[in-house]
């Protein structure tokens, strides 16, 4: 049977700049990618944020308009995945080869740069160009790193946008609009999003605590997850997409999570298989009251109470547009080679359950279990919701 085979993987985000460092650090449960930042909020407060402490690629020999950190984020992933890209481009033709990425922020950190430079002496600084900030820049720019002609644009649909490009891809495939697509996302830390949510009272005063009891809000992050789609018979697949729009509010959930519970019966249906054979949930599990409150509801309604689970956001920070993708690609390590001791990834909080939410099977640090099917979830804000499922296939 054909299936859209994610063949290959890159990623970089708190947890690491590599497969194995990311891999690692995920099942060790570790928070040394979050760091305190002060920079960030207008009002100077300390706030905990995922952060990439790497050397980046080196954009400086692109035009100025490509130099985004965004961009260099996005390159690091696709470092990781150029072999396979280079041979699927010699075997269908550069045009046969899309690019969808999902983003929420681009550019945005050097546009913030540029109007400062303008407040304070009226033109906008050397190599400045809002193009640097449009939604398309990273995947038309991973569409000119990897030299494809295919179909190229950005979903930007807030904390579901790397979820949407990767149902898109499988669409595409199925489509025969393209024989391989380039597709994940990538996001990168700004002031706006950080005063944003800082406005909406949705950051966290330390360490975010998902389904905690004490629980206080979200830590924003940043990162890039690239995966190469192509058709067939064996491999991690893409088994299952769903996705609802329950548009109960702005920047809200349903409380009672119809339009999560939508998405995953969906991403289920569509993989041929029933939520009671799903083996792990990676869960938005933002660490906001309301989120994670609909998020346990939804699940429970689902009898999936008992599905070992854990929200990944403790380790990576919420990296927004990228966010499906990173955790898209967490859970394909889960199924992957580099998972030789079939551990799952540690849910990451104080341990102290919220007793009003349902009760979920939060994975403690070193827990075993044989995987078949990842349930990985992300909702955003207008009701955008998306379920993926990921399985094991030969």
């Amino acid at each position: 049977m054909t299936r859209m085979i994610l063949s290959a993987m890159g990623i970089c985000c708190a947890l690491g700049q590599s497969k194995q460092q990311v891999w690692q650090n995920a099942i060790s449960g570790s928070r040394e990618g979050m760091r305190w930042r002060t920079d960030l909020l207008y009002s100077e407060q300390a706030v905990v944020v995922g952060e990439v402490n790497a050397d980046l690629p080196d954009l400086s020999h692109w035009p100025a308009y490509y130099q985004s950190r965004n961009n260099q984020l996005a390159a690091l992933a696709f470092e990781q995945i150029v072999t396979e890209v280079t041979a699927a481009r010699q075997q269908f033709g550069p045009a046969r080869i899309a690019v969808i990425l999902g983003t929420s922020t681009s550019g945005i950190a050097e546009g913030e740069r540029a109007m400062q430079h303008y407040m304070q002496q009226q033109n906008y600084p050397n190599g400045y160009h809002y193009k640097m900030q449009e939604m398309v820049a990273p995947a038309d720019f991973i569409a000119k790193l990897a030299e494809v002609s295919g179909p190229c644009y950005a979903i930007s649909t807030a904390c579901s946008s790397s979820a949407r490009a990767l149902m898109s891809a499988r669409s595409l495939l199925q489509a025969d609009l393209a024989d391989a697509v380039i597709v994940g996302g990538v996001d990168s830390l700004c002031q706006l999003t950080l005063n944003g949510f800082h406005a909406l009272e949705s950051t966290s005063a330390g360490y975010c605590q998902p389904f905690s009891a004490n629980r206080d809000g979200i830590n924003i992050g940043e990162g890039a997850a690239l995966f190469l789609m192509q058709k067939a018979s064996a491999g991690i697949a893409l088994l299952g997409a769903g996705a609802s729009s329950d548009a109960h509010h702005m920047s809200a959930p349903h409380p009672e999570g119809r339009g999560a519970i939508a998405a995953i019966k969906q991403a289920c249906t569509n993989a041929g298989i029933t939520p009671a054979q799903l083996d792990y949930i990676n869960l938005h599990g933002t660490a906001t009251p309301l989120n994670d409150s609909m998020e346990s509801q939804a699940l429970s309604q689902l009898e999936l109470t008992n599905t070992p689970a854990s929200s990944t956001k403790a380790m990576t920070g919420h990296t927004l547009g990228a966010a499906g993708a990173i955790e898209a690609a967490l859970c394909w390590l889960t199924l992957s080679a580099y998972n030789t001791e079939q551990n799952l990834i540690p849910h990451c909080w104080d341990a102290a359950p919220d007793p009003n939410l349902p009760q979920l099977n939060l994975v403690t640090k070193q827990q075993q279990q044989q995987t078949q099917y990842c349930l990985s979830n992300s909702f955003a804000f207008g009701g955008n919701n998306m379920a993926l499922i990921l399985g094991r296939t030969t």
